[in-house]
Parts: structure tokens; C-alpha cells; sequence
């Protein structure tokens, strides 16, 4: 019987580890599409997951990944052909669900997103779960109001997979974009895709965060959670808009009803996770072309399937800058 490549996580006496292994099409998980894998990526759940840091995966063994680019191999699906070229993210991909580490994923029908004609697989692992995770967010908070006129929109976790990608996307939509990181020397880089300005993290005083404080920001993109969304929170405008994406400095969320009553701040969180199919459909169409972010799918590093074990340290130790992507497919085509 024929093998393919894949990184599988295990638990045995309670201690998790990730390796390489071979694995036949009967091994997998069920589902109604198989699709051969071209591209996937480095997310910060995939390198949590790797060796049980953050107890992502609620399965074992599972192929980890959580998101993959590739061509349907053959499907049980009417909706779906031998050929299609497709993405997958979210759900339980790579948590409960064998994922896109591996020459072959099979997943339920009802997870796969058609890819747009002009997006490659490249292309679209260049934005991968945190891309979309992106758009999801600013797509809410144009859902909710947010015009380029109303103000200034801060990103924080600048550099990271989600943040950089929100910062070009809300640059080429005309917004003012204030890019907080913890990295002085990644300046050039954050006004390089799009931030008119970098506010370094260490300037914030989180010690004495007020219910209320300067009305600053129009619109904020948060992935630490913690202090900084909290004191995001109290320097919101009128009416601002604050997308809740991540948990990378804390989970809690100390704060007030005060932004909320009194300055009627919209806190939206953002689920890349459950996303309906036909919103996902939309904002993959949207980042293919209008959305679709130039500069930074031109800086994204490039690594071969088995190095893979050697960059999720970055992401955990918060190192990482933009996107990686994982060269799976045995060639390099679209």
C-alpha cells in the first residue's frame, strides 16, 4: 500500500511529542474530499501544539497543521472534483481532525473553501489561518462602522502572521494604522508594509490602566489579550472598534463596563475558527485580489517540509516576523 509523508503528534504518559512518519490514505481521519497538500504554514496554535505547550490538539495522534492549500485528489462530494483547487482552515483541522502536515489530508466536504482563479497555493499559504484571521477582523469592524475617516486603528502583535497582514490590508484601505510591538529594530519593517507609525509596547504603562483614558483609536486589531486589550479598551473613541483575535501575553481580560456604557465601544470577537463557508468564501475572494496583501507575500520565508520542526520555537518565544510557509507538495506548481 502506498505511503505519504506526514508530522504526527502523539501523547504517551502524558508527554507530547511531534515526528515525522509514514502514513497510508486508510490511517486517516474520515471525510468526504482528499486533497493532496501542496502548501501549509506556521500559525502560533500550530507551534503551541507541537510538543503540548498550549494542549491545542484534542485528539492523539493527529496529523498537526491547521490550515492547508492543495488539489482534491478524488471525492465522495458532488460539490467537489478530482482537480479542484482548494484551502482548508479552522474547524477542527490539526486539533481533532488530522491537518495539513502531510502529502495528504482528508477532511469533510463542508470544510473545503473553493480557491479563487488567481491565488495559488503559494499564495494562499502566504496568509494561511492567520490571513484570514486578519481579514475576518477588519471585516467585522467594517461590519460595524469603521470607515478610513473615523480614526486612527491600532494593530498589535505588529509583527506576527495576523498583525502584519492586518496592517498592509488596513494600509491599502486608506486607513491611518499605528502598528504596537515590542521590537524597536522591527520598525522599518511595520512601515514598510503600510504603518504610519510604531508605538512601542514598552512605552505603555499597563500598571495603572483607567476605565476610562485618552479617546484614541478609531479601531484596534488585538492579538495579545490581557493588558493590552484592556487598556486598548479604555483609550477607544466614541463608538470605536476593537477585534478580538488572540491570546499571545494572557487569556484574562481585567476591565470595566465603562468603555462599553460610556463611550459605546463595540469589543468583537473574532472566530476564524466557526466562520459560516459563505463568509469565508467571500473574504478568500476579497484576499485574493483587493484585500490581497502584496508586501508581505513578497517577505514571507519559504521552508522545506522537513524543516518544519526547527521554526516553532520563534513563534512560542514571540521571534517570529510575518509568515512562514511549508513547502509540502513534492513540486513547486500552483
Amino acid at each position: 500500500m502506498q505511503t505519504f509523508k506526514a508530522y504526527r503528534t502523539f501523547e504517551q504518559d502524558k508527554v507530547v511529542q511531534s515526528r515525522f512518519v509514514d502514513m497510508t490514505e486508510s490511517e486517516l481521519d474520515p471525510g468526504d474530499v482528499l486533497v493532496r497538500t501542496k502548501y501549509s504554514t506556521i500559525n502560533y496554535k500550530d507551534a503551541l501544539s507541537y510538543n503540548g505547550v498550549g494542549r491545542i490538539m484534542r485528539k492523539y495522534p493527529t496529523v498537526a497543521g491547521i490550515d492547508m492549500a492543495g488539489t482534491v485528489e478524488k471525492s465522495n462530494d458532488a460539490r467537489w472534483k478530482r482537480g479542484d483547487k482548494v484551502i482548508v482552515t479552522g474547524y477542527d483541522m490539526g486539533v481533532a481532525h488530522d491537518g495539513g502536515y502531510a502529502e495528504l489530508a482528508r477532511v469533510p466536504a463542508d470544510w473545503v473553501v473553493r480557491r479563487p482563479e488567481s491565488m495559488t497555493a503559494f499564495d494562499a499559504m502566504t496568509l494561511g489561518t492567520a490571513g484570514f484571521t486578519a481579514a475576518l477582523a477588519i471585516y467585522l469592524m467594517e461590519h460595524n462602522g469603521l470607515a478610513p475617516a473615523s480614526g486612527p486603528v491600532a494593530v498589535t502583535g505588529a509583527t506576527g502572521g495576523v498583525g502584519s497582514v492586518a496592517i498592509e490590508i488596513l494600509s491599502k484601505l486608506g486607513y491611518d494604522v499605528v502598528a504596537i510591538t515590542g521590537k524597536q529594530k522591527e520598525a522599518e519593517y511595520l512601515k514598510g508594509i503600510g504603518a504610519r507609525e510604531v508605538l512601542l509596547r514598552q512605552s505603555l504603562d499597563f500598571s495603572r490602566i483607567k476605565p476610562l483614558d485618552k479617546s484614541t483609536w478609531a479601531g484596534a486589531v488585538d492579538n495579545l489579550g490581557g493588558d493590552m486589550l484592556a487598556w486598548l479598551l479604555s483609550t477607544m473613541q466614541i463608538g470605536g472598534r476593537a477585534a478580538a483575535v488572540g491570546l499571545a501575553a494572557d487569556m484574562k481580560l481585567n476591565t470595566s463596563v465603562a468603555p462599553f456604557i460610556l463611550r459605546g465601544v463595540h469589543l468583537l470577537g473574532v472566530d476564524s475558527v466557526n466562520c459560516p463557508m459563505e463568509l469565508r468564501q467571500t473574504l478568500w475572494n476579497k484576499l485574493a485580489v483587493p484585500w490581497r496583501p502584496d508586501r508581505v507575500h513578497d517577505q514571507v520565508r519559504t521552508i522545506d517540509f522537513e524543516e518544519l520542526p526547527e521554526h516553532f520555537d520563534a513563534y512560542i518565544k514571540g521571534m517570529a516576523r510575518g509568515r512562514t510557509v511549508v513547502r509540502i507538495g513534492a513540486d513547486s506548481h500552483p
